[in-house]
């Protein structure tokens, strides 16, 4: 947790330079710690390489191998290698009672989740063939291609509607209130997959505990 909180102080502008020395030696600090338990959880674990590949595993290792890869390459000052440190707020997930039960929703609902990712991505795609079609011709400079028209579907889907691209013509109206409607759907499903998997996973973890021995 500490380590995600000097992660946000790193960006405050106008650091001094102690404090900013501090902070990486902390960060140093902090990489041993995760890197040793890293390492006791596998010299543990009946199969090594079974929790290696786990999603903890996983979640281990990306959290600390940003820093050795800086080792020799001024990784630091690529953004998305600094945000890996972000993962390591996943390990949280292993600590709280409440986190493992929405891990365990996930997994158990991970199938319909997937299905519905799929649909979805299949849903924006279409909805960007489809305004692209009735709002090119009128608008040219901001439904120019299908990949333009995607902003739009994912705004739209979403029900976010930021307004900076919007149909002008009738089709592409009619044709964006359908959408809308589908929007909506798209919207509260996932809220019901997990909440039925919630439930799920409450009933797993109290049946667990009333049952250790099993």
């Amino acid at each position: 947790f500490c380590s995600i909180i000097a992660f946000a102080v790193e960006t405050l502008p106008n650091l001094s330079k102690s404090t900013r020395k501090f902070l990486y030696f902390f960060e140093i600090f902090s990489v041993l710690i995760f890197t040793g338990e890293y390492l006791l959880r596998i010299y543990a674990a009946k199969k090594p390489m079974r929790f290696i590949f786990s999603f903890f595993g996983c979640i281990d290792l990306i959290a600390i191998l940003p820093f050795y890869l800086s080792f020799g390459l001024d990784l630091r000052s690529i953004r998305v290698f600094r945000a890996f440190r972000l993962f390591r707020s996943l390990k949280l997930v292993r600590y709280n009672m409440a986190l493992r039960r929405f891990y365990l929703a996930i997994t158990i609902a991970k199938e319909e989740i997937v299905l519905f990712l799929i649909a979805t991505f299949m849903l924006l795609y279409l909805a960007s063939v489809g305004i692209y079609f009735f709002e090119n011709e009128a608008q040219p400079e901001k439904f120019a291609s299908i990949f333009d028209s995607l902003w739009w579907a994912v705004a739209t889907m979403t029900t976010v509607g930021y307004g900076d691209i919007y149909p002008i013509t009738v089709g592409g109206k009619i044709f964006t209130f359908f959408i809308l409607l589908v929007g909506l759907g798209i919207v509260t499903v996932p809220a019901g997959l997990v909440a039925s998997a919630l439930s799920k996973a409450r009933g797993m973890q109290e049946s667990n505990a009333s049952n250790p021995e099993e």
